[in-house]
């Protein structure tokens, strides 16, 4: 079971005004199970995404990029197409075009140009996508259309997920209430460069398309860019924020203004607390691990040394043993990559104990102190470099045999 996390049910997500949900059963690739959402939006909503960066992309990806790189001032992104089950990736110019009719089929029955749909899929890679499902399961998915779908939107996005996720919230800004609302699916071949596997966050917010971009990169980067799983990729990556501007503020357009910090940090929130929710979840998990390093030269290379720990497989079984081999640990550190480092002035803490300084084991350290940290289902990893002023943070989970399993039986 996940750790520590408990799906927020239903009535406690909230709808976002010029925001409704379609939910379908397409069996798109197992019976009985919701694996079709449309998410449509009214005229005049500011879309911005981040995608992959992947170079062996899904085609919706590549479809989402140029629909969103040719909107103009006159025309606004009115549908999102999720399908679940079938990445359509590795699936050549086929699936361009498949991606392409999706859109076209949903842009026909709202009204819109094809251009205004951008498309999603997450699923099995080098599949063709089952077309004719999708294309008979979208009238459906409209004619369900809702305000409060928020919670079976989040349960159609899923794959290998064990629970949904989703998050919402209430701010003021300047005295008006803005709500904020998000889901996100992912569980394995999580190691993004950019965002998660898929993640979905609205607002009735009135932004700027330009301010909304720096939102939308801004929340990544201290966010999805910031979990790891497996240390894997995807293929269809995308994270995408969309304002409907229908809560009765003043549109923001300065960046430098109070509204716009306030919102940015409250979306950014909202990304971080989904981006815990998919380590939490990942694909066999007994503990969720979180990385911090600090007093380096730059972020960059605390980020280094944050993810050369957290990718080891030999420090993420230790994890899930409950093994304090904590020498993989400073190995890691040690191929991170990180030029002169000095040994001597680094410090490695698990919690509050202090395991090695000096170069070595902390003379206080015991044992038993390091067993008794490890055997908790969360826990602080905190390495000192005392070189600078930089920070980074980075999310993980242990590494189980129920990871194997459910990889190994992926397709099956």
């Amino acid at each position: 079971m996940p750790v520590n996390f408990t799906p927020a049910p239903p009535e406690q997500l909230l709808a976002i005004k010029g925001v409704t949900l379609g939910i379908v059963e397409a069996n798109i690739r197992k019976p009985g199970r919701k694996d079709l959402l449309v998410i449509v939006l009214d005229d005049g909503a500011t879309v911005a995404g981040v995608f992959t960066q992947n170079d062996f992309c899904a085609a919706p990806v590549t479809v989402a990029r140029e629909h969103l790189s040719t909107l103009d001032s006159k025309s606004s992104i009115r549908a999102l197409v999720i399908n679940t089950g079938c990445a359509n990736a590795g699936t050549g110019e086929r699936g361009i075009e498949d991606a392409r009719t999706t859109c076209a089929e949903t842009a026909r029955l709202l009204g819109c140009a094809s251009e205004q749909i951008l498309p999603f899929s997450t699923g099995v890679i080098m599949e063709p996508l089952p077309l004719p499902k999708i294309v008979t399961g979208l009238p459906r998915a409209i004619n369900n259309l809702a305000a409060d779908n928020w919670f079976a939107a989040s349960e159609a996005i899923m794959t290998t997920d064990i629970v949904p996720k989703a998050v919402s919230r209430r701010i003021a800004l300047n005295g008006t209430t803005v709500t904020i609302t998000g889901i996100a699916k992912g569980s394995g071949m999580i190691h993004p460069n950019m965002a998660t596997m898929l993640g979905f966050i609205a607002t009735d917010a009135a932004v700027s398309n330009p301010l909304l971009e720096h939102m939308v990169r801004h929340a990544a980067a201290h966010s999805f860019n910031c979990i790891t799983v497996d240390g894997d990729t995807s293929t269809n990556d995308a994270f995408i924020l969309m304002a409907t501007g229908c809560a009765a503020h003043s549109p923001i357009v300065d960046k430098e203004s109070r509204e716009f910090v306030q919102l940015q940090d409250a979306i950014t929130g909202v990304a971080v607390e989904l981006a815990q929710k998919i380590v939490r979840d990942g694909e066999g998990a007994t503990k969720f691990i979180t990385i911090q390093v600090e007093s380096g030269k730059t972020v960059e290379e605390c980020r280094k040394v944050a993810y050369a720990i957290a990718r080891s497989p030999l420090i993420k079984t230790a994890f899930f043993a409950s093994d304090p081999n904590l020498g993989r640990i400073l190995a890691a550190i040690g191929y991170a990559g990180i030029e002169a480092l000095d040994i001597n002035k680094l410090q490695l803490y698990l919690d509050d104990v202090l395991v090695a300084e000096n170069g070595g084991r902390a003379f206080a350290y015991e044992e038993k102190e390091g067993q008794r940290v490890m055997k908790q289902a969360e826990i602080t990893v905190r390495v000192a470099l005392n070189r600078g002023q930089a920070a980074a943070t980075v999310w993980t989970c242990d590494l189980s045999y129920d990871y194997v399993k459910i990889n190994a039986e992926y397709r099956s």
